[in-house]
Order: C-alpha cells, then sequence, then structure tokens
C-alpha cells in the first residue's frame, strides 16, 4: 500500500489548490497534522509548501526552501529522479518501495515514496506532490532475516551429519536438508510435499506408529526414539529420530521438526561394549570376594554380587553415594579426608595394601572385613576398586579356638588353685580351729577377773575368736567352692556387705592418713549373693587398692542401681594398673607384686561371675584404678 492510499489522498487536486496553498491554514496542515513527509511543487519543481516531518528527515531544518528549486536543495538528485518527476509533471501518478537515495556525505537514506500531479483551474498540470517515507531501520530488519535466513539454510545443509527436515500441520514435507539427502538417499525435490511416514515405512503398522509421534509430539512434547531404518537404495541404518513441534513467535503450531542422526557405528560400539560388560558382570559375580568401585570423590561406581550378599544392599541403593555408607566410625567420617591427601599428596597410606577394617551392613550390624584397594586411570579420572572379604567365619572360628585355649589353660590353673585351695583349707583349717579354741578357753579364764585391762583384752581375744572362725569359714566355703561350685545365697543388703568388709580390710588406714569414704546408699535394694564370698572379693579389691596408694591416698566405694542389678564401685587415686597389664590383668597368676602370686583378681572375677555378675576394670578419671562389680538384685520370691 503506497503512501496516498495510507493517507487518503487523491490523485488529482482540485482547482483550489493554489487558493488552499495562499490561505493560513497550510502552516496548521503541513507542518502540524501529517505524520509522514510531504512537499509540494511547481512545474519546475520549486517549493511552494512543504511538512515540518519533511524538514526534519532530511535535515533542513534551517534552511528556507520555499521559492526554491527542488534540485538545488537536494544536487545529489540523479537523472533516474528526474525523469521520473518529468513523468509526474507529464501527468503520471508513480511511486517507489525502499529505495535507496545517496547523499553528498555518502550517507543513504531508503525512501519509499509516491508521487501525483495536481492540476490548476482549467485541468492544467500545474506542479506535483511528493510523499515520502524513510524506512531505513524496516530495511535493516529485512536484511538482516535475510542474512539470518540465508545462514540457517547454510547451516541447515552443512549439518550432513544430522538429517533435518520441517514438515507442516499435516506431516508432509517442507524442509528437506543436503544431511537428510546423504543419509536416506532421496533428494529435496522427490521429498517435498510427501508424508512423513513415507521416510519410516520399513515394518507393517509403522505408518499408524509414526502418525502417533506426530500426535505426542504436538501434546506431549519432543519424541525420541531408535531403531533401524531404510533408506532409498534399500540398505538400512540405526538412527536416533527426534520429533518436536514447532510454534510461531506467536505460540501458533505450525508444523514440526525432525532430526535423524545415522548411530550405527555407536550402536555397534555399544553393543560390543554391553556384551563385554555382561560377560564381565558374569565373571566377577563367581568371584567370591566382595568388589566396589569408587571414583576420586568416594561415590560407589559398582557394586557386584558378592557385595550385595555381603552388605545388604541392591546396587539401585548405593550406586550414586558415598561409600563411607559401608563403614564404620571413624572410617566413615573420616574417608573423604583420607581420599583427598592421597589426591593431593599422593602418599599411599591405603591404597594398595590389606588391612582389615570393620563394614556395616545394611540393618546396621557391624562385621569384620579385609580389604585391598587398587587403583586405576579411566578416561582421564581415577577409580579405585576395593575387594573385601568378609573375615567373621575366620574371626569366629580364631576366637573359638582361642576360647578353648584360654578355657583348658583356665581349667589347668583353676585345677592348681583348686588343688592349692583344699590343701590350704585342709592345713589351716586345724590351726585356725586350735587358735579359736585357745582364744576361747583364755577368754574363759579371765571372765572371772574384773580389772579393767583384763577386761579389754576379754574382749580383743573374742573378737579374735570371731575372726578366726571367720577365716576358717572362708577356707572352707573356698574350698567348697572350687571343689563343687555350690553358693550359700542369701537376701543381703549392699551397705552391710561393703561395711563389714571395710571394717575388716581397713584396719590400720587412718593410722596411715588413708581416706576410706563409703557411698553405698541404704535406698538401695538387696542382692542375693553368698555373704562370705562377696566379702572376701570386696576384701580382695580393698586390700589390693590400700597398697595401691600412699599415706595420703583416697578410696572411694560406692553403689548405685543398674538395670536389674546393683552396680558396686572401688576407685583409688593410686598409680593404676600398667598397660601391660590391663589385658590380662584377671588371669591366674598374673600380677604386678612382687611377693604375690596373682590369683586374687582371678578367683574374684570367678566368683562373681559365678553369681550371675561381672567384675572389669578401668581406667579411673584423673589416674588411679577403678574396679566394678554388678550383682543381682534380689527377688521378691527369693525371700
Amino acid at each position: 500500500m503506497h503512501l496516498l492510499q495510507k493517507w487518503g489522498c487523491a490523485g488529482r487536486m482540485g482547482d483550489g489548490m493554489a487558493k488552499l496553498l495562499q490561505s493560513g491554514d497550510i502552516e496548521d496542515l503541513f507542518l502540524t497534522h501529517l505524520p509522514i513527509a510531504v512537499a509540494i511543487f511547481d512545474c519546475e519543481m520549486r517549493y511552494l509548501a512543504c511538512s515540518r516531518r519533511w524538514l526534519e528527515d532530511y535535515g533542513i531544518q534551517d534552511q528556507c526552501i520555499v521559492g526554491k528549486s527542488h534540485y538545488e536543495i537536494f544536487p545529489e538528485i540523479d537523472d533516474r529522479l528526474r525523469a521520473i518527476h518529468r513523468r509526474v509533471l507529464g501527468g503520471e501518478s508513480l511511486c517507489g518501495d525502499a529505495e535507496v537515495f545517496t547523499r553528498l556525505d555518502g550517507s543513504i537514506d531508503w525512501v519509499e515514496w509516491d508521487m501525483v500531479p495536481w492540476h490548476g483551474p482549467t485541468g492544467e498540470v500545474a506542479g506535483a506532490i511528493l510523499f515520502t517515507r524513510l524506512v531505513n531501520d524496516l530495511v535493516r530488519i529485512r536484511q538482516k532475516a535475510m542474512t539470518l535466513q540465508t545462514e540457517l539454510n547454510l547451516l541447515i545443509d552443512s549439518a550432513r551429519q544430522y538429517a533435518i527436515s520441517m514438515f507442516d500441520p499435516d506431516g508432509k514435507v517442507v524442509l528437506w536438508n543436503k544431511g537428510a539427502e546423504r543419509l536416506y538417499g532421496w533428494s529435496e525435490a522427490e521429498t517435498l510435499g510427501r508424508h512423513i511416514s513415507f521416510f519410516f515405512k520399513n515394518r507393517l503398522g509403522e505408518e499408524q506408529q509414526v502418525r502417533a509421534w506426530l500426535q505426542m509430539a504436538l501434546v506431549s512434547g519432543p519424541v525420541v526414539e531408535r531403531s533401524w531404518r531404510k533408506k532409498k537404495d534399500g540398505t538400512s541404518f540405526f538412527g536416533e529420530i527426534n520429533i518436536s513441534r514447532i510454534d510461531d513467535a506467536g505460540g501458533c503450531f505450525v508444523g514440526y521438526s525432525c532430526v535423524v542422526r545415522d548411530i550405527t557405528k555407536e550402536y555397534d560400539q555399544l553393543r560390543r561394549i554391553e556384551g563385554s560388560e555382561t560377560q564381565l558382570r558374569a565373571i566377577l559375580n563367581t568371584v567370591p570376594d566382595a568388589m566396589v568401585t569408587i571414583n576420586e570423590n568416594g561415590i560407589i561406581q559398582s557394586f557386584s554380587l558378592a557385595a550385595q550378599n555381603l552388605f545388604g544392599y541392591k546396587p539401585e541403593e548405593v550406586i550414586g553415594k558415598n561409600v563411607s555408607i559401608l563403614m564404620d566410625e571413624p572410617d566413615a567420617q573420616r574417608h573423604d579426608e583420607y581420599l583427598k591427601r592421597y589426591l593431593a599428596t599422593g602418599q599411599r597410606h591405603i591404597v594398595g595394601n590389606v588391612r582389615c577394617v570393620t563394614g556395616r551392613r545394611k540393618d546396621g550390624t557391624l562385621f569384620p572385613h579385609e580389604l585391598y584397594i587398587g587403583e586405576a586411570i579411566s578416561q582421564g579420572s581415577r577409580i579405585f576398586t576395593g575387594f573385601l572379604r568378609d573375615l567373621t567365619a575366620r574371626r569366629e572360628a580364631e576366637a573359638k579356638l582361642q576360647e578353648l585355649q584360654s578355657e583348658l589353660i583356665h581349667i589347668s590353673r583353676v585345677s592348681a588353685i583348686g588343688t592349692m585351695a583344699t590343701a590350704l583349707a585342709h592345713e589351716l583349717n586345724q590351726p585356725l580351729t586350735a587358735i579359736a579354741n585357745y582364744v576361747q578357753s583364755t577368754a574363759v579364764l579371765l571372765a572371772s577377773y574384773e580389772d579393767e585391762t583384763i577386761s579389754s583384752a576379754r574382749s580383743a581375744m573374742d573378737e579374735a575368736a570371731r575372726e578366726a572362725l571367720r577365716a576358717g569359714a572362708i577356707v572352707r566355703r573356698l574350698r567348697e567352692f572350687v571343689a563343687r561350685g555350690d553358693l550359700e545365697r542369701v537376701i543381703v543388703h549392699p551397705q552391710d556387705l561393703v561395711s563389714q568388709a571395710s571394717a575388716l580390710g581397713a584396719v590400720g588406714s587412718k593410722a596411715r592418713g588413708v581416706l576410706c569414704d563409703i557411698d553405698v546408699p541404704a535406698s538401695l535394694p538387696c542382692v542375693l549373693v553368698d555373704r562370705v564370698q562377696i566379702q572376701q572379693v570386696l576384701l580382695n579389691l580393698l586390700r589390693n587398692a590400700l597398697e595401691a596408694v600412699d599415706d595420703s591416698g583416697r578410696i572411694v566405694i560406692s553403689g548405685q542401681v543398674m538395670g536389674d542389678m546393683v552396680h558396686i564401685a572401688m576407685i583409688d587415686n593410686g598409680p593404676g594398673i600398667a598397660p601391660d597389664l590391663e589385658a590380662d590383668l584377671f588371669e591366674p597368676f598374673v600380677t604386678s607384686k612382687a611377693t604375690g602370686m596373682g590369683i586374687g583378681l582371678a578367683i574374684s572375677r570367678t566368683i562373681v561371675e559365678a553369681h550371675g555378675g561381672r567384675l572389669w576394670y578401668e581406667k579411673a578419671d584423673g589416674g588411679g584404678a577403678a574396679f566394678y562389680m554388678t550383682l543381682p538384685i534380689a527377688e521378691t520370691g527369693d525371700a
């Protein structure tokens, strides 16, 4: 549509043009209201009037052009334009669409124009009216669009490894690039207007499948499919097909794009790789040792069948996760630090070495295993492979063997202790009985004397007689325990047990300055024990503590309830047990004393365990030794 049509200007001007030009309304008409550039000329192409837009478009606002020749104002007007002017002054109406107008300074304007004659009162041509519009921006946009279109076509045709085609909404070909010609063998001329199903028609029913793909691409998004395709010459290739919906700038559906890539070589390589992987997986699945591979970030890459059986995880539950989920602390927390240090320094502490570690199964249980880690480079990245051998059965067998060996040693030592205890009991029983008899007889002889000193001596002798009888009872019970393992259990309060043992064992401790604190609450429940045996244990522990502390030492005996047991602790601030003796502390004939036999703690543990409790040692806070003992709480039915 030309400017005259746009603005409704007639091809002939009325006879009143000259009168209109002489009126005062011309300035308002041309200078204010018209949005396009307009100039009115006489028959000599002299300016009669022009619009403000004319002056602005051509940069002549500072000139007074009325009465001047158009060729004086624009001397760059060439012969072609002058000929057009002559034709219009001859009575023709002419127009031009985006023509080049080169200025004197070399700049270029693109101009859309309409030029018509106007007539005088008698009908003769009195001059011409020229309508122009600068369309520089529009031309640049058109040129850019044409350049982009050309570049796009070149790009599409240069993608020779891809068959690129476009289809209209009905699925008919509207574009077929050089890559499509090379891949399929059909030229663009042979394909334009044909339906997409033609290029996929290999088997019965595929046409319906292709139409289903188009519908899916239209409604759900891009469709990607891999399958065998036929070429024009009858040969086949394995192709990856991508069909997508195309919308215009306004979001309206205009057709489909189809990109096909020949992946026959990739497919063959993939099949070979998959075959190799299947074979390798079958081999690895027969290996009894578990195998786990991780990358340099500690992320699990593969998980063998033996690993699945060992840890209880399925591959999809661990692949992609950090390998620390298979570890116990502190390895789980520190593993990433180990890996970073190795990658940074290259110093091997674990890689290439066999070590025994603890693993964590899916159910949280822990188990020992032997671990060997190997390293390899795959595609420029490090891969670490861990081979794991479960040591549970071996450890159980070793523990059983060690237990049997310990039991044999224990039996032999207990046998020796039993023989010794029996001999001691036999040999000591008569002297103790004699001592008791002599002391009691002396006390009877002194009964008739009322002297205070004699009375004190008599009391002391009575006490000595009781302790001699008590010693005899201890020896007898020890002999009976070693011989038959029987216990005479009674219900007794823990406070009484500790107080009585302390009264006997701590004799003379105050004179040395040793402080013995007893913190066994009266609120504790009673225990079911053999009083004599348990007091002997407490006495043995207390004497050991007294021998360990110096003259300013302190011993604390405390008690509390833990579950269904009473927990008794005896803690001193002495030097503690030497580290090399801790592991075998309760073994017979193990002692740190120069004159000790090393059977006291062994017998004590045996006695406590025979009661269903435990006796163990720990290092005390701040130094010293801490011995702990548990005894069963007496139930109501025990009375």
